[in-house]
Protein backbone atom coordinates (compact mmCIF):
# COMPACT_ATOMS: atom_id res chain seq x y z
CA UNK A 1 0.00 0.00 0.00
CA UNK A 2 1.23 3.11 -1.20
CA UNK A 3 0.39 6.93 -0.37
CA UNK A 4 1.76 10.30 -1.59
CA UNK A 5 0.41 14.06 -0.85
CA UNK A 6 0.40 16.01 -4.14
CA UNK A 7 -0.97 19.62 -3.88
CA UNK A 8 -1.20 22.01 -6.45
CA UNK A 9 -2.74 25.73 -6.68
CA UNK A 10 -5.20 24.64 -8.79
CA UNK A 11 -5.87 21.70 -6.77
CA UNK A 12 -6.74 23.38 -3.75
CA UNK A 13 -9.26 25.53 -4.79
CA UNK A 14 -11.23 22.32 -4.73
CA UNK A 15 -10.90 22.89 -0.72
CA UNK A 16 -11.27 27.05 -0.77
CA UNK A 17 -14.54 27.18 1.15
CA UNK A 18 -14.65 23.68 3.18
CA UNK A 19 -17.88 22.24 4.05
CA UNK A 20 -18.54 20.79 7.81
CA UNK A 21 -18.50 17.50 6.54
CA UNK A 22 -15.07 15.44 5.68
CA UNK A 23 -14.54 14.20 2.00
CA UNK A 24 -15.16 10.76 1.79
CA UNK A 25 -13.46 9.88 -1.54
CA UNK A 26 -9.85 9.33 -1.95
CA UNK A 27 -7.99 12.33 -3.38
CA UNK A 28 -4.35 12.45 -4.55
CA UNK A 29 -2.99 15.78 -3.54
CA UNK A 30 0.44 17.11 -4.19
CA UNK A 31 3.00 17.94 -1.35
CA UNK A 32 3.58 21.69 -1.45
CA UNK A 33 7.11 23.48 -0.43
CA UNK A 34 6.34 24.43 2.72
CA UNK A 35 8.77 23.95 5.53
CA UNK A 36 6.33 22.18 7.88
CA UNK A 37 5.07 19.56 5.99
CA UNK A 38 8.15 17.84 6.75
CA UNK A 39 9.51 19.42 9.42
CA UNK A 40 10.67 18.21 12.73
CA UNK A 41 9.42 20.87 15.50
CA UNK A 42 10.95 20.28 19.23
CA UNK A 43 8.71 21.80 21.93
CA UNK A 44 10.22 24.57 24.68
CA UNK A 45 8.29 24.14 27.52
CA UNK A 46 10.34 27.62 29.11
CA UNK A 47 10.24 27.38 32.57
CA UNK A 48 12.08 24.04 32.29
CA UNK A 49 14.07 24.09 29.66
CA UNK A 50 17.29 26.33 30.70
CA UNK A 51 17.57 28.97 33.81
CA UNK A 52 20.01 31.58 32.73
CA UNK A 53 19.87 33.59 36.62
CA UNK A 54 19.76 30.56 39.16
CA UNK A 55 16.27 31.40 40.21
CA UNK A 56 15.08 27.83 39.36
CA UNK A 57 12.85 29.12 36.32
CA UNK A 58 13.81 29.06 32.66
CA UNK A 59 13.72 31.86 30.99
CA UNK A 60 13.83 32.91 27.16
CA UNK A 61 17.82 34.22 27.48
CA UNK A 62 18.31 30.69 29.17
CA UNK A 63 16.38 29.25 25.86
CA UNK A 64 18.60 31.29 23.42
CA UNK A 65 22.03 30.10 25.18
CA UNK A 66 20.77 26.50 24.15
CA UNK A 67 19.51 26.92 20.79
CA UNK A 68 23.05 25.66 19.34
CA UNK A 69 21.91 22.47 20.78
CA UNK A 70 18.86 22.05 19.03
CA UNK A 71 21.00 22.86 15.80
CA UNK A 72 22.88 20.41 15.95
CA UNK A 73 20.26 18.06 17.03
CA UNK A 74 19.18 18.27 13.74
CA UNK A 75 15.42 19.96 14.74
CA UNK A 76 14.04 22.08 12.26
CA UNK A 77 11.58 24.32 13.98
CA UNK A 78 10.91 25.17 18.08
CA UNK A 79 7.59 25.78 19.43
CA UNK A 80 7.44 27.93 22.85
CA UNK A 81 5.07 26.75 25.44
CA UNK A 82 3.26 30.09 26.91
CA UNK A 83 5.60 32.86 27.74
CA UNK A 84 3.46 35.58 28.33
CA UNK A 85 2.19 37.65 30.89
CA UNK A 86 0.51 35.34 33.18
CA UNK A 87 -0.23 34.84 37.03
CA UNK A 88 1.10 31.61 36.47
CA UNK A 89 -1.86 29.27 37.84
CA UNK A 90 -1.74 27.16 34.81
CA UNK A 91 1.65 27.87 34.18
CA UNK A 92 1.34 30.43 31.59
CA UNK A 93 -1.73 28.88 29.83
CA UNK A 94 -3.39 31.62 32.32
CA UNK A 95 -2.86 34.81 29.52
CA UNK A 96 -3.42 38.09 31.21
CA UNK A 97 -1.45 39.92 28.47
CA UNK A 98 -1.01 38.35 25.01
CA UNK A 99 1.40 40.91 23.81
CA UNK A 100 4.03 41.09 26.59
CA UNK A 101 6.42 38.81 28.10
CA UNK A 102 6.30 37.91 31.41
CA UNK A 103 9.37 39.34 33.93
CA UNK A 104 9.29 35.67 35.05
CA UNK A 105 10.94 34.34 31.41
CA UNK A 106 12.42 38.02 30.47
CA UNK A 107 11.85 40.91 28.11
CA UNK A 108 10.19 41.96 24.60
CA UNK A 109 13.85 42.34 24.09
CA UNK A 110 14.98 38.89 25.42
CA UNK A 111 12.00 37.58 22.53
CA UNK A 112 13.36 39.66 19.63
CA UNK A 113 16.88 38.04 20.45
CA UNK A 114 15.61 34.60 20.58
CA UNK A 115 13.82 35.33 17.28
CA UNK A 116 17.23 36.43 15.78
CA UNK A 117 19.30 33.79 16.97
CA UNK A 118 17.51 30.95 16.02
CA UNK A 119 16.70 31.73 12.50
CA UNK A 120 20.66 32.49 12.39
CA UNK A 121 20.47 28.76 12.89
CA UNK A 122 18.48 28.59 10.65
CA UNK A 123 15.57 27.27 13.18
CA UNK A 124 11.99 28.53 12.57
CA UNK A 125 10.07 29.33 15.94
CA UNK A 126 6.29 28.88 16.59
CA UNK A 127 4.42 30.69 19.31
CA UNK A 128 1.88 28.83 21.51
CA UNK A 129 -1.65 30.75 21.39
CA UNK A 130 -4.14 30.59 24.20
CA UNK A 131 -7.71 31.63 22.48
CA UNK A 132 -10.14 29.64 24.37
CA UNK A 133 -9.63 31.27 27.64
CA UNK A 134 -7.98 34.46 29.48
CA UNK A 135 -6.05 34.55 32.87
CA UNK A 136 -9.24 35.94 35.51
CA UNK A 137 -6.21 39.08 35.79
CA UNK A 138 -6.35 39.47 32.73
CA UNK A 139 -7.64 43.50 31.74
CA UNK A 140 -11.26 42.22 29.53
CA UNK A 141 -12.17 40.51 32.31
CA UNK A 142 -11.42 42.86 35.37
CA UNK A 143 -13.46 45.05 32.82
CA UNK A 144 -16.25 42.40 32.48
CA UNK A 145 -16.54 42.19 36.12
CA UNK A 146 -17.00 45.69 36.67
CA UNK A 147 -19.63 46.16 34.02
CA UNK A 148 -23.31 45.63 34.44
CA UNK A 149 -25.46 42.62 33.42
CA UNK A 150 -25.45 42.35 29.37
CA UNK A 151 -23.05 44.99 29.03
CA UNK A 152 -20.63 45.08 25.73
CA UNK A 153 -18.08 44.01 28.20
CA UNK A 154 -19.36 41.04 29.51
CA UNK A 155 -20.33 39.40 26.37
CA UNK A 156 -16.32 39.19 25.93
CA UNK A 157 -17.10 36.42 28.30
CA UNK A 158 -19.08 32.89 29.10
CA UNK A 159 -21.84 34.86 31.87
CA UNK A 160 -25.16 33.38 32.46
CA UNK A 161 -27.71 33.66 35.69
CA UNK A 162 -27.72 30.47 37.31
CA UNK A 163 -30.60 27.88 37.54
CA UNK A 164 -33.47 27.99 40.40
CA UNK A 165 -35.05 30.89 42.50
CA UNK A 166 -32.23 33.02 43.69
CA UNK A 167 -29.81 31.27 40.93
CA UNK A 168 -28.21 29.48 43.38
CA UNK A 169 -27.27 26.54 40.93
CA UNK A 170 -24.90 26.63 38.25
CA UNK A 171 -26.35 27.18 34.29
CA UNK A 172 -25.30 22.84 33.69
CA UNK A 173 -23.64 20.48 34.97
CA UNK A 174 -20.69 20.96 33.29
CA UNK A 175 -17.61 19.60 34.91
CA UNK A 176 -14.07 21.01 34.27
CA UNK A 177 -11.21 19.33 32.95
CA UNK A 178 -9.42 19.81 35.82
CA UNK A 179 -12.02 18.82 38.54
CA UNK A 180 -15.05 20.75 39.92
CA UNK A 181 -17.54 21.86 38.38
CA UNK A 182 -16.90 24.42 35.17
CA UNK A 183 -19.12 27.21 36.39
CA UNK A 184 -18.13 29.72 39.28
CA UNK A 185 -20.14 32.23 40.67
CA UNK A 186 -19.24 36.14 40.96
CA UNK A 187 -20.33 38.72 43.90
CA UNK A 188 -21.92 41.73 42.55
CA UNK A 189 -20.06 45.23 43.69
CA UNK A 190 -22.84 45.65 46.35
CA UNK A 191 -21.78 42.07 47.94
CA UNK A 192 -24.56 40.08 46.50
CA UNK A 193 -24.40 36.89 44.40
CA UNK A 194 -24.01 37.92 40.60
CA UNK A 195 -23.48 35.95 37.45
CA UNK A 196 -22.04 32.07 36.75
CA UNK A 197 -18.75 32.10 34.35
CA UNK A 198 -17.92 29.24 32.65
CA UNK A 199 -14.15 27.93 32.70
CA UNK A 200 -13.81 24.57 31.18
CA UNK A 201 -10.37 24.67 32.89
CA UNK A 202 -9.27 26.12 35.88
CA UNK A 203 -11.24 28.88 37.96
CA UNK A 204 -8.48 31.26 36.83
CA UNK A 205 -9.35 31.03 33.30
CA UNK A 206 -12.60 32.07 32.06
CA UNK A 207 -13.73 30.75 28.94
CA UNK A 208 -14.23 34.23 26.12
CA UNK A 209 -17.03 34.51 24.10
CA UNK A 210 -15.98 33.26 20.42
CA UNK A 211 -19.54 34.26 18.87
CA UNK A 212 -19.03 38.21 20.19
CA UNK A 213 -16.78 39.94 16.62
CA UNK A 214 -15.08 41.74 19.54
CA UNK A 215 -13.28 39.28 20.95
CA UNK A 216 -12.48 37.90 17.22
CA UNK A 217 -10.81 41.18 16.36
CA UNK A 218 -8.86 41.26 19.03
CA UNK A 219 -7.13 38.41 18.38
CA UNK A 220 -6.35 39.24 15.11
CA UNK A 221 -4.41 42.21 16.17
CA UNK A 222 -2.44 39.38 18.57
CA UNK A 223 -1.08 37.08 15.84
CA UNK A 224 -0.11 40.66 13.67
CA UNK A 225 1.87 41.32 16.79
CA UNK A 226 3.89 38.29 17.25
CA UNK A 227 4.30 37.72 13.55
CA UNK A 228 5.43 41.42 12.87
CA UNK A 229 7.60 40.28 15.40
CA UNK A 230 9.32 37.42 13.49
CA UNK A 231 7.17 34.30 14.47
CA UNK A 232 7.00 31.70 11.62
CA UNK A 233 3.55 30.51 13.08
CA UNK A 234 1.28 29.52 15.80
CA UNK A 235 0.11 26.22 18.08
CA UNK A 236 -3.08 26.92 19.11
CA UNK A 237 -4.14 25.51 22.17
CA UNK A 238 -7.71 23.67 22.35
CA UNK A 239 -8.43 24.74 19.19
CA UNK A 240 -11.58 22.07 19.06
CA UNK A 241 -12.78 24.22 21.91
CA UNK A 242 -14.35 28.06 21.81
CA UNK A 243 -17.92 27.41 20.14
CA UNK A 244 -20.53 25.69 22.69
CA UNK A 245 -23.60 24.09 21.90
CA UNK A 246 -26.67 26.12 21.70
CA UNK A 247 -28.51 26.40 25.44
CA UNK A 248 -25.58 24.48 26.68
CA UNK A 249 -27.37 21.51 27.64
CA UNK A 250 -25.89 18.77 30.61
CA UNK A 251 -23.49 16.23 29.33
CA UNK A 252 -22.75 13.21 30.87
CA UNK A 253 -19.08 11.81 30.61
CA UNK A 254 -19.35 8.48 28.77
CA UNK A 255 -16.76 6.99 31.38
CA UNK A 256 -14.16 8.62 33.90
CA UNK A 257 -11.93 11.08 32.05
CA UNK A 258 -13.80 11.56 29.36
CA UNK A 259 -14.75 15.44 29.87
CA UNK A 260 -10.96 16.06 29.50
CA UNK A 261 -10.04 17.32 26.70
CA UNK A 262 -7.42 20.60 25.14
CA UNK A 263 -4.30 20.93 27.39
CA UNK A 264 -5.06 18.04 30.14
CA UNK A 265 -6.32 14.71 27.80
CA UNK A 266 -8.12 13.13 25.78
CA UNK A 267 -11.11 14.35 24.47
CA UNK A 268 -14.13 12.03 25.14
CA UNK A 269 -14.53 10.66 21.22
CA UNK A 270 -11.68 8.53 22.07
CA UNK A 271 -13.84 6.85 25.15
CA UNK A 272 -16.55 3.84 24.57
CA UNK A 273 -19.98 5.54 24.55
CA UNK A 274 -22.94 4.06 25.90
CA UNK A 275 -26.55 4.70 23.86
CA UNK A 276 -27.37 6.26 27.65
CA UNK A 277 -25.19 8.88 27.28
CA UNK A 278 -24.58 12.32 24.66
CA UNK A 279 -21.76 10.91 22.95
CA UNK A 280 -20.03 14.40 22.66
CA UNK A 281 -19.27 17.11 24.34
CA UNK A 282 -21.06 20.27 23.74
CA UNK A 283 -18.26 22.39 24.36
CA UNK A 284 -15.83 20.71 22.13
CA UNK A 285 -15.87 20.51 18.15
CA UNK A 286 -18.18 22.06 17.16
CA UNK A 287 -18.53 23.55 12.90
CA UNK A 288 -18.35 27.52 14.45
CA UNK A 289 -15.10 27.20 15.29
CA UNK A 290 -14.13 26.78 11.59
CA UNK A 291 -14.88 30.04 10.44
CA UNK A 292 -13.02 31.54 13.57
CA UNK A 293 -9.63 29.39 12.25
CA UNK A 294 -10.21 30.95 8.62
CA UNK A 295 -9.89 33.89 9.36
CA UNK A 296 -6.92 33.31 11.23
CA UNK A 297 -5.68 31.69 7.95
CA UNK A 298 -5.91 34.63 6.40
CA UNK A 299 -4.20 36.90 8.50
CA UNK A 300 -0.94 34.64 8.23
CA UNK A 301 -1.88 34.33 4.80
CA UNK A 302 -0.79 38.71 5.08
CA UNK A 303 2.83 37.90 5.45
CA UNK A 304 5.38 36.65 3.47
CA UNK A 305 7.12 33.15 3.74
CA UNK A 306 4.73 29.93 5.18
CA UNK A 307 3.61 30.80 8.20
CA UNK A 308 2.55 27.70 9.87
CA UNK A 309 -0.33 27.16 12.35
CA UNK A 310 -0.91 23.69 14.18
CA UNK A 311 -4.01 22.62 15.71
CA UNK A 312 -4.46 21.39 19.30
CA UNK A 313 -7.30 19.78 18.36
CA UNK A 314 -8.16 16.64 20.62
CA UNK A 315 -10.82 14.63 17.88
CA UNK A 316 -12.03 11.70 16.71
CA UNK A 317 -11.95 9.95 14.97
CA UNK A 318 -9.32 11.43 12.25
CA UNK A 319 -11.67 11.60 9.37
CA UNK A 320 -13.18 14.75 11.43
CA UNK A 321 -9.60 15.70 12.27
CA UNK A 322 -9.13 16.34 9.28
CA UNK A 323 -11.62 19.36 9.22
CA UNK A 324 -9.43 21.28 11.16
CA UNK A 325 -6.87 21.05 8.14
CA UNK A 326 -8.02 21.73 5.27
CA UNK A 327 -6.27 24.32 3.31
CA UNK A 328 -7.57 27.70 4.60
CA UNK A 329 -7.77 26.72 7.93
CA UNK A 330 -4.65 24.87 9.83
CA UNK A 331 -1.65 24.01 8.54
CA UNK A 332 -1.34 20.76 10.31
CA UNK A 333 -3.25 18.95 13.70
CA UNK A 334 -1.32 17.15 16.24
CA UNK A 335 -2.35 13.22 15.96
CA UNK A 336 -3.01 12.27 19.43
CA UNK A 337 -4.82 9.18 18.27
CA UNK A 338 -1.17 8.05 17.25
CA UNK A 339 0.37 8.96 20.56
CA UNK A 340 -1.93 7.18 22.30
CA UNK A 341 -1.84 3.73 19.93
CA UNK A 342 -1.20 0.59 22.28
CA UNK A 343 1.98 -0.87 21.67
CA UNK A 344 1.27 -3.38 19.20
CA UNK A 345 2.52 -4.36 15.47
CA UNK A 346 -1.42 -4.35 13.66
CA UNK A 347 -2.93 -1.16 15.81
CA UNK A 348 0.27 1.02 14.83
CA UNK A 349 -0.11 -0.36 11.41
CA UNK A 350 -3.77 0.54 11.24
CA UNK A 351 -3.57 4.00 12.59
CA UNK A 352 -0.58 5.17 10.33
CA UNK A 353 -2.84 4.11 7.50
CA UNK A 354 -5.99 5.75 9.03
CA UNK A 355 -3.64 8.58 9.52
CA UNK A 356 -2.09 9.18 6.22
CA UNK A 357 -5.34 8.63 4.66
CA UNK A 358 -7.20 11.15 6.63
CA UNK A 359 -4.65 14.28 6.41
CA UNK A 360 -4.06 13.55 2.58
CA UNK A 361 -7.63 13.36 1.96
CA UNK A 362 -7.74 17.34 2.04
CA UNK A 363 -3.65 17.82 1.15
CA UNK A 364 -2.53 18.02 4.32
CA UNK A 365 0.36 16.50 5.81
CA UNK A 366 0.09 13.72 8.78
CA UNK A 367 2.03 14.74 11.76
CA UNK A 368 3.45 12.43 14.20
CA UNK A 369 3.67 12.85 18.36
CA UNK A 370 4.42 10.95 21.32
CA UNK A 371 5.17 13.05 24.39
CA UNK A 372 4.21 16.86 24.96
CA UNK A 373 4.03 18.68 28.47
CA UNK A 374 0.36 17.54 28.92
CA UNK A 375 0.69 13.72 29.15
CA UNK A 376 3.35 11.20 30.40
CA UNK A 377 6.13 10.88 28.72
CA UNK A 378 6.19 8.20 26.67
CA UNK A 379 9.63 6.15 27.94
CA UNK A 380 7.27 5.74 31.07
CA UNK A 381 3.74 5.52 29.20
CA UNK A 382 4.83 2.97 26.40
CA UNK A 383 5.39 0.53 29.56
CA UNK A 384 3.28 1.07 31.49
CA UNK A 385 0.04 -2.38 32.46
CA UNK A 386 -2.14 -0.72 34.55
CA UNK A 387 -4.38 1.69 33.00
CA UNK A 388 -3.76 5.46 34.07
CA UNK A 389 -6.33 7.64 32.96
CA UNK A 390 -5.04 10.53 30.90
CA UNK A 391 -4.78 13.88 32.92
CA UNK A 392 -4.25 11.58 36.01
CA UNK A 393 -0.73 11.28 36.23
CA UNK A 394 1.62 9.02 38.00
CA UNK A 395 2.82 9.44 41.82
CA UNK A 396 4.26 7.46 44.41
CA UNK A 397 1.55 5.96 45.14
CA UNK A 398 0.15 4.47 41.62
CA UNK A 399 0.12 0.91 41.50
CA UNK A 400 1.49 -1.08 39.15
CA UNK A 401 4.05 1.42 37.61
CA UNK A 402 6.65 0.70 34.66
CA UNK A 403 9.82 -0.80 34.30
CA UNK A 404 12.12 2.26 33.49
CA UNK A 405 14.22 -0.32 31.15
CA UNK A 406 11.45 -1.70 29.26
CA UNK A 407 9.89 1.90 28.94
CA UNK A 408 13.34 3.35 27.29
CA UNK A 409 13.69 -0.08 25.05
CA UNK A 410 9.94 0.56 23.93
CA UNK A 411 10.28 4.27 23.08
CA UNK A 412 13.74 4.41 21.31
CA UNK A 413 12.11 2.00 19.45
CA UNK A 414 8.52 4.05 18.83
CA UNK A 415 11.01 7.20 18.17
CA UNK A 416 12.56 5.57 15.47
CA UNK A 417 9.63 4.30 13.65
CA UNK A 418 8.03 7.91 14.32
CA UNK A 419 10.88 9.44 12.65
CA UNK A 420 10.83 7.43 9.34
CA UNK A 421 6.95 8.29 8.77
CA UNK A 422 6.42 10.89 6.01
CA UNK A 423 4.97 14.65 7.13
CA UNK A 424 6.06 16.23 10.20
CA UNK A 425 7.22 15.29 13.82
CA UNK A 426 7.00 16.54 17.36
CA UNK A 427 9.33 16.28 19.94
CA UNK A 428 9.00 17.17 23.44
CA UNK A 429 12.27 18.70 25.11
CA UNK A 430 14.35 16.04 26.83
CA UNK A 431 12.46 13.18 25.30
CA UNK A 432 15.99 12.72 23.37
CA UNK A 433 17.88 12.28 26.31
CA UNK A 434 15.24 9.00 27.00
CA UNK A 435 14.09 11.08 30.15
CA UNK A 436 10.77 9.11 32.23
CA UNK A 437 7.97 10.56 33.98
CA UNK A 438 9.54 11.53 37.43
CA UNK A 439 6.85 9.23 39.70
CA UNK A 440 8.41 10.34 42.68
CA UNK A 441 7.70 14.07 42.68
CA UNK A 442 6.76 14.81 46.50
CA UNK A 443 2.81 16.02 46.92
CA UNK A 444 4.74 19.51 48.74
CA UNK A 445 6.22 20.12 45.41
CA UNK A 446 3.19 19.92 42.75
CA UNK A 447 1.81 22.64 41.11
CA UNK A 448 -0.71 21.69 38.27
CA UNK A 449 -4.37 22.50 39.53
CA UNK A 450 -5.59 19.06 38.39
CA UNK A 451 -3.59 17.99 41.73
CA UNK A 452 -5.61 20.51 43.61
CA UNK A 453 -8.69 20.65 41.54
CA UNK A 454 -9.18 16.54 42.54
CA UNK A 455 -8.47 16.97 46.18
CA UNK A 456 -4.99 15.02 45.43
CA UNK A 457 -6.73 12.14 43.46
CA UNK A 458 -4.87 13.06 40.50
CA UNK A 459 -1.56 13.62 40.35
CA UNK A 460 -2.12 15.72 37.10
CA UNK A 461 1.30 16.79 34.49
CA UNK A 462 4.15 17.99 36.74
CA UNK A 463 5.90 14.86 36.11
CA UNK A 464 6.78 15.24 32.57
CA UNK A 465 7.09 19.09 33.31
CA UNK A 466 10.39 18.35 35.79
CA UNK A 467 13.61 20.80 34.63
CA UNK A 468 15.79 18.87 32.37
CA UNK A 469 19.48 18.07 32.55
CA UNK A 470 22.14 19.25 30.50
CA UNK A 471 25.49 18.69 32.97
CA UNK A 472 25.68 16.08 35.13
CA UNK A 473 28.19 17.21 37.66
CA UNK A 474 26.68 20.61 37.86
CA UNK A 475 23.97 22.07 40.51
CA UNK A 476 20.48 20.96 38.97
CA UNK A 477 22.72 19.33 35.98
CA UNK A 478 22.81 22.24 34.23
CA UNK A 479 19.65 23.60 34.27
CA UNK A 480 20.62 26.52 35.91
CA UNK A 481 23.78 28.10 37.07
CA UNK A 482 22.64 27.30 40.87
CA UNK A 483 21.15 24.38 42.25
CA UNK A 484 17.45 25.39 42.47
CA UNK A 485 14.57 24.30 40.40
CA UNK A 486 10.92 25.34 40.45
CA UNK A 487 10.45 21.39 40.37
CA UNK A 488 12.63 19.03 42.11
CA UNK A 489 14.77 17.02 39.65
CA UNK A 490 15.47 13.49 40.46
CA UNK A 491 18.65 12.69 42.28
CA UNK A 492 19.68 9.86 39.25
CA UNK A 493 19.08 11.56 36.53
CA UNK A 494 23.03 12.09 36.02
CA UNK A 495 23.42 9.53 33.60
CA UNK A 496 20.47 11.21 31.70
CA UNK A 497 22.16 14.56 30.99
CA UNK A 498 23.13 15.94 27.61
CA UNK A 499 27.06 16.19 28.66
CA UNK A 500 26.87 12.20 29.58
CA UNK A 501 25.20 10.56 26.29
CA UNK A 502 27.23 13.12 23.63
CA UNK A 503 29.67 11.31 21.46
CA UNK A 504 28.68 8.06 23.12
CA UNK A 505 27.70 5.24 20.97
CA UNK A 506 24.56 3.64 21.79
CA UNK A 507 23.13 6.64 23.99
CA UNK A 508 19.64 7.73 23.37
CA UNK A 509 21.25 11.38 22.06
CA UNK A 510 23.35 9.92 19.34
CA UNK A 511 19.87 7.47 18.52
CA UNK A 512 17.82 11.02 17.86
CA UNK A 513 20.86 12.53 16.09
CA UNK A 514 21.46 10.03 13.86
CA UNK A 515 17.87 9.56 12.67
CA UNK A 516 17.16 13.31 12.16
CA UNK A 517 20.10 13.30 9.94
CA UNK A 518 19.34 10.17 8.24
CA UNK A 519 15.65 11.14 8.04
CA UNK A 520 17.11 14.57 6.20
CA UNK A 521 19.51 12.89 4.13
CA UNK A 522 16.83 10.71 2.61
CA UNK A 523 13.77 12.90 2.35
CA UNK A 524 11.58 10.57 4.40
CA UNK A 525 9.68 13.35 5.46
CA UNK A 526 8.16 13.98 1.81
CA UNK A 527 8.36 10.14 1.17
CA UNK A 528 5.69 7.57 0.56
CA UNK A 529 5.17 4.29 2.18
CA UNK A 530 4.93 0.62 1.11
CA UNK A 531 3.88 -2.07 4.20
CA UNK A 532 6.05 -5.24 4.00
CA UNK A 533 4.44 -8.69 4.53
CA UNK A 534 5.97 -11.63 5.65
CA UNK A 535 7.77 -11.19 9.21
CA UNK A 536 5.00 -12.21 11.59
CA UNK A 537 1.82 -10.70 13.09
CA UNK A 538 4.32 -8.88 16.33
CA UNK A 539 6.33 -7.01 13.01
CA UNK A 540 5.39 -4.16 11.43
CA UNK A 541 7.67 -3.66 8.33
CA UNK A 542 7.77 -0.86 5.90
CA UNK A 543 9.55 0.93 2.94
CA UNK A 544 10.02 4.54 2.47
CA UNK A 545 11.77 5.14 -0.66
CA UNK A 546 15.63 3.68 -0.12
CA UNK A 547 14.93 2.67 3.72
CA UNK A 548 13.27 0.19 5.27
CA UNK A 549 11.99 -0.01 8.71
CA UNK A 550 11.43 -2.64 10.71
CA UNK A 551 10.43 -2.85 14.18
CA UNK A 552 9.50 -5.98 16.65
CA UNK A 553 6.45 -5.12 19.07
CA UNK A 554 6.43 -9.18 20.12
CA UNK A 555 8.67 -11.29 22.49
CA UNK A 556 10.48 -13.10 19.89
CA UNK A 557 13.46 -12.40 18.06
CA UNK A 558 13.44 -11.71 14.35
CA UNK A 559 15.27 -12.87 11.26
CA UNK A 560 16.71 -9.59 9.49
CA UNK A 561 17.49 -9.36 6.06
CA UNK A 562 21.43 -8.88 5.26
CA UNK A 563 21.24 -5.10 4.27
CA UNK A 564 23.36 -2.96 5.16
CA UNK A 565 22.27 -1.43 8.74
CA UNK A 566 21.86 2.37 8.74
CA UNK A 567 20.11 2.60 12.29
CA UNK A 568 19.02 0.68 15.35
CA UNK A 569 17.34 1.30 18.35
CA UNK A 570 19.58 -1.29 20.64
CA UNK A 571 22.54 -3.59 19.48
CA UNK A 572 21.40 -5.98 17.01
CA UNK A 573 23.49 -9.32 17.74
CA UNK A 574 24.01 -11.99 15.24
CA UNK A 575 21.40 -10.88 12.46
CA UNK A 576 18.00 -11.49 14.44
CA UNK A 577 15.66 -8.14 15.82
CA UNK A 578 15.41 -8.38 19.39
CA UNK A 579 12.27 -7.60 21.00
CA UNK A 580 11.04 -4.11 21.41
CA UNK A 581 13.64 -2.70 19.07
CA UNK A 582 13.54 -1.02 15.39
CA UNK A 583 16.34 -0.86 12.63
CA UNK A 584 16.69 1.22 9.23
CA UNK A 585 17.87 -1.04 6.30
CA UNK A 586 19.17 0.48 3.41
CA UNK A 587 16.54 -0.81 0.69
Amino acid sequence: MKYRVRMTLESAEAFAVPADQPETTEVVTATGSEWWRTAVIYQIYPRSFADSTGNGIGDLPGITGRLHSLSELGVDAIWLSPFFTSPQNDAGYDVSDYCNVDPMFGTLADFDTLVTTAHGLGLKVIVDMVPNHTSDQHAWFLEALASPVGSPERDRYMFHDGQGPNGDLAPNNWESVFGGPMWQRTTNSDGTPGQWYLHIFDVSQPDLNWENPWVREQFFGILRFWLDRGVDGFRVDVAHGMIKEEGLPDYSPPVEGASMGGTAAVASDLDPVTPEVHPDPPYWGHSGVHEIWRGWNAVLAEYEGDRVMAAEAWVDPLEKMALWVRPDEFSQAFNFGYMFTEWTAPTMRSIIDESIAAFSSVGAPSTWVLSNHDVVRHATRLALHADVPQGSGIGPDTEGKPDTAEGLRRARAATSLMLALPGSAYLYQGEELGLPEDMELPDAARQDPTWFRTDHEKYGRDGCRVPIPWEADKPSYGFGPAAKSWLPQPTDWGPYSRDAQEGVPGSTLELYRSALALRAEHGLGAGHIEWLDGYGVDVLAMRNGAVTVIVNFGDVAVELPLDEMLLASEEIVGGALPADTAVWLRS
